[in-house]
């Protein structure tokens, strides 16, 4: 997956899926201190970690699949089923493109009233706060960001919303304080068919370039539900899916917050 994470995005993902009751925390505790003994620089640990919780969903359809090489890039991982040897390409959909800055701002926001939290008393305020925001809310200067932070931080502190917080809802954690967004979906928030067969073209032409070792090189397509950005309720026009052309031997689509799983090739 070669996109440009934040930090806060990476942070946020790993204790979002943490969070998540169908994590496969076993085999996933056993990858990330894998990843952790790699020489690879931190940062590159982060987006691994991140990426291999992705796939979670993907090992509950394939609970045979065993990863054997966490590291390398092209494809992300290799993996072993079935006897044979399996190069995976992962690669996230982005269904509304202006949420993606919007997000990675207001993840900044929560880390840094996340850390004024557990400054002032982690053991009192502890626990998984979801937020809910009026439309419109503004990014656009220091000011507001700060404004933004104070407002969050006197909703967690009173227990009820305070300024630009429209709701604010605790669920337990037992170590940190950690804010997310409130989930909440659109009967009508349809993710078009197009943007995939568009990151299929895209993996398509880099494919001459993966690992030649492999039996077979499949093609994880993720919408990360865990992301306002990724979010969506349903496929638009989904049968031109049917239509693709690719060499990759298997191509899905992934939801990872139910696990739905579509074959596309």
């Amino acid at each position: 997956m070669k996109k440009a994470f934040s930090d806060e995005d990476l942070i946020k993902n790993l204790s979002l899926y943490y969070l998540n009751r169908h994590l496969k925390k076993k085999p996933m505790e056993k990858y990330h201190r894998k990843i952790d003994e790699s020489p690879l620089h931190d940062r590159e640990k982060y987006k691994k970690k991140a990426e291999i919780l992705l796939l979670n969903s993907f090992m509950h359809h394939f609970p045979e699949v065993q990863f054997e090489n966490l590291t390398c890039e092209s494809p992300d991982f290799i993996a072993k089923l079935n006897d044979k040897k399996i190069g995976i390409e992962l690669t996230e959909v982005i269904n509304h493109l202006e949420m993606k800055k919007v997000e990675s701002s207001l993840n900044k926001i929560f880390r840094q009233t996340e850390i004024l939290l557990e400054q002032e008393d982690t053991t009192k305020h502890r626990g998984v706060y979801f937020l809910e925001f009026y439309p419109n809310i503004k990014l656009d200067s220091l000011e507001h960001q700060e404004e933004i932070i104070q407002n969050i931080y006197k909703s967690i502190k009173k227990g009820k919303p305070f300024g630009v917080v429209k709701s604010v809802r605790k669920s337990f954690h037992r170590r940190n304080v950690f804010i997310t967004y409130e989930y909440s979906m659109s009967l009508f928030d349809e993710l078009c068919s197009e943007k995939i067969l568009e990151l299929i073209e895209k993996k398509n032409e880099k494919f001459p370039y993966y690992d030649s070792t492999v039996d077979e090189c499949w093609l994880v397509i993720v919408s990360d539900m865990n992301s306002l950005a990724s979010r969506y309720t349903f496929i638009q026009d989904r049968e031109h899916l049917n239509e693709v052309k690719s060499p990759f031997h298997k191509i899905f689509h992934l939801e990872n917050m139910c696990g739905n799983i579509t074959s596309i090739k």
